[in-house]
């Protein structure tokens, strides 16, 4: 059997899986639809077996499609290392560099970290998503992503890790709530309250919802804002209660009337990680993002070597 596989072909089916349609997966690819239908005709041709189930609603992957995607992301994420390694050689942009992390550890703590970074390395591009820390570790295990920061319990056996910050969940109150000044409560007793909540797609969001789930009382979720701080003005206001990051909380505490009381739920507490599918396979631009987060956990003001 004659197999031919070029770059073209594995950037067009890694984007037609991210969208599950093929013509969303041709205008990420910078193609026609008729170039990336007769691609894939000729990729499955070559290969001897279907890679999509194609219907009215869109395509999705075979069982041999996922393993051919899977693949592509690796052989796709080493071409960004060499290109990264190659960055004292050549001009342009030394490479592509994809972040996965949590919503907290998005919204408070990697902004000063991507910044220096980023001023350090002007020729470097990063792709920062928010995902939920399960979804990190898959990403990062299939090579969807080169560095995830996590949160909570979750499986990392297959990848190297480094300890990254703690934080902790807390609800959040107006300031002369019936809660003020509680010294901790579970979260199945605030189930009756008002909850304002972040936008759906947010990680916290969704990972609120699956403890409620457990619970299976729901959330009542007056309003859905899209960050923080206006969650907490909201709270402020009176509107409802809220769960969310201690760090997010204090800062927003100190010149709003809100209150915090700790949740004493276990998962409430949660140590963050640095995750990777190797430290020595990422390029050089990455291992520093790696040192500058490990410095920013430890608080330390000298970058030392890296990694």
């Amino acid at each position: 059997m004659s197999m031919h596989f070029d770059l073209v072909d594995l950037r067009l089916m890694t984007h037609i899986a991210e969208a599950n349609s093929m013509t969303r997966g041709a205008e990420l690819s910078c193609i026609s639809l008729p170039a990336a239908s007769t691609r894939i005709t000729n990729l499955e041709d070559s290969i001897g077996t279907k890679l999509l189930y194609r219907t009215s609603q869109g395509v999705t992957l075979t069982p041999p499609g996922q393993a051919f995607v899977a693949h592509a992301r690796m052989v796709l994420s080493q071409i960004e290392h060499l290109r990264g390694d190659m960055q004292e050689y050549v001009r342009g942009i030394k490479g592509h560099l994809r972040v996965y992390a949590n919503t907290t550890s998005l919204s408070e703590f990697l902004p000063p970290v991507l910044r220096e970074f980023l001023g350090r390395n002007p020729d470097v591009n990063v792709d920062l998503r928010e995902r939920l820390s399960h979804d990190i570790v898959r990403a990062v295990t299939e090579g969807q992503t080169d560095i995830g920061i996590v949160a909570g319990l979750v499986r990392t056996e297959n990848l190297e890790t480094l300890p990254y910050r703690k934080d902790r969940l807390v609800l959040v109150v107006p300031r002369g709530h019936a809660l003020d000044g509680v010294m901790q409560l579970a979260f199945s007793d605030t189930l009756d309250l008002d909850y304002v909540g972040l936008h759906e797609s947010s990680a916290i969001h969704a990972f609120l919802r699956q403890a409620s789930d457990h619970l299976h009382k729901p959330i009542k979720q007056r309003i859905q804002v899209g960050n923080f701080e206006t969650a907490c003005r909201m709270i402020e206001s009176g509107v409802g209660v809220g769960v969310l990051p201690e760090s997010a909380a204090s800062r927003h505490a100190a010149v709003m009337n809100i209150a915090i009381v700790p949740l004493s739920d276990a998962w409430s507490v949660r140590d963050m990680q640095i995750c990777m599918r190797s430290l020595d396979a990422l390029p050089s631009f990455a291992k520093e993002l790696v040192q500058l987060l490990v410095i920013d956990a430890a608080g330390e003001s000298d970058t030392g070597e890296l990694l």
